[in-house]
């Protein structure tokens, strides 16, 4: 018999009031981020429907069902995780920061951690039982800019541990359960696995699906590693995990052209949204392409300026590339860097109009020089 645990957070309560205080850009982006729908949950959403088909899975029966917090501790996430300081996915140009000891959660692997600390699971420990949970919602990571990326999306995770002097699961076993959820999801499909590397599983394997004749990436999947479980208090025990993007899945199902499409809700697009079923484009609404080329310091961080422009430009912003990028110390001056970047403003829904498009380049124009210290060119 499976439960639902849902994990209190007075810290994150805490964390979220101290955010509703201050003002600055960096913070109203996060705010609008965790304010987002959870498509996981949502009534609806072909993501939802991903998850009540994996759940249903006879390889899933039984297991615990966990919500936690998106805001967690960088230690936590991190560390446990055998991702230490200096690790790249630390960095604050890849992760949202809400203070400088907790950021919006960039896996949902970290479920690992609360689910241990629950006080029955516990005492289910204690008594030698082998525990199975499942965990699925939104995570976060500062990310480009184009129709396969966003920065605010979903996973769904899942893992099973067994004390090691009752039964040692193998990999056998995790390419079973993956076989079985991959079919729940695509049908009668062609899969493979191959090795991969993950901190916190040793072995560790990518499985690819084959939809509508192409090799689609799925899943990301191994055995625990035994450091991570010590990490996390845990000895004496072994097991198998994974984790997906439901995004990618839904995408691949209905060869959706753009990732934004999952997120709207004209009812034109919203009656498609069905999974198994080719996604026709409602119509193909002409792009308005803007450059812009800025002269700013070495310490420029393009992640941080597609947040910008996402603050601005919103779902209309349907791809953001570089065009050039350059230094030239006689022109410009010792440890500056001139920078083009071309950006496709497009609606899925209706065409954009030229008036509507100016005040939203001229606003990315003016933060630019603001926020950036940039000498537009």
């Amino acid at each position: 018999m499976n439960s639902e645990i849902i994990v209190a957070s007075p810290e994150e309560e805490h964390l979220k009031a101290e955010l509703e205080k201050r003002t600055d850009a960096e913070t109203a982006r996060i705010k609008r981020f965790l304010d987002m729908p959870d498509l996981s949950r949502t009534e609806g959403s072909p993501l939802k429907e991903i998850v009540d088909r994996a759940k249903k899975v006879k390889s899933l029966e039984g297991f615990d069902d966990i919500k936690i917090p998106e805001i967690v501790p960088a230690r936590i996430l991190f560390d446990l995780f055998n991702m230490p300081p200096g690790h790249p996915a630390r960095s604050k140009s890849d992760t949202y920061y809400v203070d400088d000891e907790n950021v919006l959660r960039t896996h949902d692997t970290v479920f690992w951690y609360y689910y241990l600390n629950q006080p029955e699971i516990k005492k289910r420990i204690e008594n030698k039982e082998t525990l199975g949970a499942i965990c699925y919602g939104k995570v976060y990571r500062k990310d480009e800019i184009d129709r396969r990326h966003m920065n605010v999306f979903h996973q769904f995770g899942g893992w099973l541990i067994a004390p090691d002097d009752k039964r040692i699961i193998t990999s056998d076993d995790l390419k079973n359960v993956l076989s079985e959820i991959a079919t729940s999801i695509f049908g009668s499909t062609k899969f493979r696995f191959y090795d991969h590397n993950f901190p916190y599983t040793d072995p560790s394997y990518e499985m690819e699906a084959e939809i509508n004749g192409q090799w689609i990436e799925m899943l990301g999947s191994g055995l625990v590693r035994k450091s991570v479980l010590a990490n996390l208090g845990l000895t004496g025990y072994n097991g198998w995990a994974f984790g997906f993007g439901l995004e990618r899945l839904a995408i691949a199902s209905m060869e959706l052209p753009d990732i934004r499409i999952l997120w709207s809700k004209d009812p034109r697009v919203v009656k498609q949204l069905k999974l198994g079923q080719k996604f026709a484009e409602v119509s193909k609404y002409p792009q308005i392409t803007r450059d812009i080329s800025f002269i700013v310091g070495a310490d420029f961080v393009p992640n941080n300026y597609f947040d910008l422009i996402r603050d601005i430009g919103g779902d209309l912003v349907e791809e953001v590339s570089l065009l050039d990028k350059y230094e030239n110390p006689e022109k410009f001056g010792l440890g500056k860097i001139s920078y083009t970047y071309r950006i496709v403003y497009r609606s899925n829904e209706r065409t954009l109009l030229t008036e509507e498009i100016s005040p939203l380049q001229e606003k990315i124009t003016e933060e630019t020089k603001k926020q950036f210290g940039a000498e537009i060119r």
